[in-house]
């Protein structure tokens, strides 16, 4: 008898309709949990900073709107936003930078991109506690 493996969708993610507002927001509170840019991971910690703040701008628009841009455009923004929040989880990765807090917010970014599931994941890169109380149970 054979084992049916999990699907992919049964890790427990929160599952938040797409929010650019709040997304901007969240990108906000990620830049001063981001150590300076000197000292041993300088060169990760500048590069993190550096997406975070092009996420902030490219996300500034809908949070001085408070809402989200009509059809497309709100998913090409969606789309870019989970880029950059990628590549920011990167440069936390090879500056080893991480920490929970900072976890839950890339978490909770992607959450409000509607990609909870993958919010769930990075976010551990990220370095979020996978015991943490925030996170989906």
């Amino acid at each position: 008898m054979s084992e049916t493996p999990p699907k992919p969708d049964a890790r427990p993610y929160f599952h938040v309709a797409l929010n650019l507002p709040h997304a901007g927001r969240v990108a906000r509170r990620i830049l001063p949990l981001l150590p300076a840019s000197s000292g041993p991971a300088g060169g990760a910690a500048e590069a993190a900073q550096r997406s975070t703040l092009e996420l902030i701008e490219l996300l500034d628009p809908c949070l001085d709107a408070d809402d989200n841009p009509p059809g497309p455009a709100a998913a090409r923004l969606r789309d870019r936003a989970a880029e950059l929040g990628r590549t920011l989880v990167g440069h936390i990765e090879r500056g080893g930078f991480g920490h929970d807090r900072l976890g839950q917010c890339v978490r909770n970014l992607f959450e409000c991109l509607e990609l909870g599931i993958e919010g769930a994941e990075i976010s551990l890169r990220a370095g979020e506690n996978p015991q943490s109380l925030q996170r989906p149970h």
